[in-house]
């Protein structure tokens, strides 16, 4: 009878925490000794495993849309492998050189450096963008600063990867400590994206930190969830991963078939809604999630795992290999993964100043500072973290009461000769795609069609859609939180230039009801 008391309080605990919002229940690191010297080599570690993780997953990037690759397709690495795309194809590291911008805003102007400073860096930076950053650029040039540039009502792709794919730095620059990286995530991250897309930064962010303080993959994934709002979708589709990988040790691809039936409708991105393809953020980062758990610490498993998974095969190793190589350090990554960025380390990456060499510098430079900031004793070579209980970042929702009903093939261009279109649907919100079209010329600088807008019988607006494929509107025009009726959506085109059009694509429709069957009205 002694032991009744203690059984009862043991099953009372188990059964709060089993119920406490459905979070995972793990030990709670309170502190953590580590040398300066550690500490760059899992910076490095970080930095490193993502460019290795980009370019293993290179030549696979979106050609496996809604499938796996099989295990007998082969995907090929050699000492060569970073060096080629270096050489041939440098736009397969924008998962880096987006990050180094950010890093170069905080190089320059302090770690307290505000979101307008981060906004035009990015804005106004040469390379080309796509998806939220794009839609995040475009807005930024038209004087819609963050977070509102990032959000759903001005950013049809605000649920899209593109923070996550970018958010490395902002854990590698606060080891250990989750919620000072959830702070620079605030800040960068709503520049382009905003709930569920801006979690799977706040998520990778969180990963990387906890990866400087623990050798336990499993944790690193479990306890960065604490993070996430329970009631978001986000945390809802990674709790599924974790938990499908407990049902199904052993086969990824269960877990993988299991992602795909639950978690594959794409509601937000133009391109992906009715398509294979997806870029939303919460089916990628299950697939960087699958690579890590049925990876189990070991570097090939994982970026083979991750990559296999399809979609954004190239992102998703980066950010899986990014993780790893910060948990393992840069000394401890397979030599057969290592050898081919011994290559690369000294070479800029495009658009930027700056090598893996200089960020091995910089980002190990940032974390001391950032440490210091958050209260860490450094002493001599020796750095003890404060490591911090995890708070969840706010709830955010993209597209609330929006379900795609109809994609809509218009297929229709203004010109001179035909400068007017004119479409009709129902429902509560739409997004027309297309854009300007010149096919003597890639990037015609200066042009600059307008176009007059006309919804129901609101007063027009007339928008303005740059030719140049750098500052270019990612979509015609959208609309949300409209009245559930019937809608007249008429398009004029005010200024006709010679030799370019603008071509009307696709109408995607939405409805404040959801229809299991919507895709039999998008045949």
């Amino acid at each position: 009878m002694k032991f009744f008391p203690v059984l009862t309080l043991i099953i009372l605990v188990s059964i709060f925490a089993c119920t406490n919002n459905n979070r995972p229940v793990t030990n709670e690191i309170t502190n953590l000794k580590l040398t300066k010297a550690k500490l760059k080599d899992k910076t490095k570690g970080g930095w490193a495993g993502q460019v290795i993780g980009c370019s293993f997953g290179g030549p696979t990037e979106f050609r496996y849309n809604g499938t796996m690759i099989n295990d007998y397709q082969p995907i090929d690495w050699n000492e060569n492998s970073c060096l080629w795309f270096y050489k041939n194809s440098p736009g397969l590291y924008d998962d880096v050189y987006m990050d180094l911008t950010f890093v170069d805003v905080f190089e320059k102007n302090g770690l307290d450096a505000p979101a307008s400073l981060h906004a035009q860096a990015f804005a106004n930076a040469g390379y080309k963008l796509w998806h939220a950053n794009q839609a995040a650029r475009y807005n930024i040039l038209s004087g819609i600063f963050p977070p509102e540039s990032g959000a759903w009502q001005n950013n049809p792709h605000a649920d899209d990867i593109d923070f996550q794919i970018e958010a490395d730095f902002a854990g590698l620059m606060a080891p250990g400590m989750v919620n000072s990286a959830n702070g620079i995530a605030d800040r960068v991250g709503h520049i382009m994206n905003y709930g569920d897309g801006w979690y799977g930064g706040v998520y990778v962010a969180s990963m990387y930190a906890l990866a400087f303080i623990s050798t336990d993959i499993k944790y690193v994934v479990t306890e960065a969830l604490k993070a996430i709002p329970a009631e978001s979708d986000f945390y809802k589709c990674i709790s599924d991963v974790i938990l499908w990988h407990q049902k199904y040790p052993d086969d990824w691809q269960q877990t993988w078939f299991e992602v795909q039936r639950k978690w594959s409708s794409e509601t937000g991105c133009p391109d992906g809604v009715f398509s294979a393809f997806n870029i939303d953020a919460k089916i990628n980062a299950a697939y960087i999630v699958i690579g890590l758990l049925y990876g189990n610490g070991d570097f090939s498993s994982t970026l083979e795992i991750s990559t296999r998974c399809g979609q954004d095969s190239d992102c998703n190793p980066a950010s899986a290999g990014g993780i790893l190589g910060t948990l393992l350090g840069y000394s401890n990554i397979p030599e057969y993964w290592r050898t081919p960025v011994l290559k690369v380390e000294d070479i800029d990456f495009e658009y930027t100043e700056m090598s893996l060499n200089d960020v091995y510098e910089t980002g190990t430079r940032h974390a001391i500072q950032m440490l210091e900031k958050n209260g860490a004793k450094i002493t001599g070579d020796s750095i003890e973290i404060p490591v911090q209980k995890i708070i969840p970042v706010k709830y955010e929702k993209s597209f609330e009461g929006h379900f795609p009903k109809s994609r809509i093939p218009i297929q229709k261009s203004m010109n001179r000769e035909n400068p007017e279109v004119e479409v009709n649907f129902e429902g509560n919100g739409f997004v027309l795609t297309g854009g300007v079209i010149n096919p003597e010329a890639d990037n015609p600088e200066g042009i600059v069609l307008e176009v007059e807008i006309a919804i129901d019988e609101n007063q027009p607006e007339v928008v303005k859609l740059p030719a140049d494929f750098r500052t270019r509107r990612h979509e015609i025009v959208w609309r949300y939180n409209l009245k559930e009726q019937k809608h007249n959506v008429r398009l004029k085109l005010l200024n006709p230039k010679p030799g370019f059009s603008l071509k009307a694509e696709n109408l995607i429709s939405y409805s404040l009801v959801e229809n299991k069957k919507a895709w039999k009205n998008a045949l």
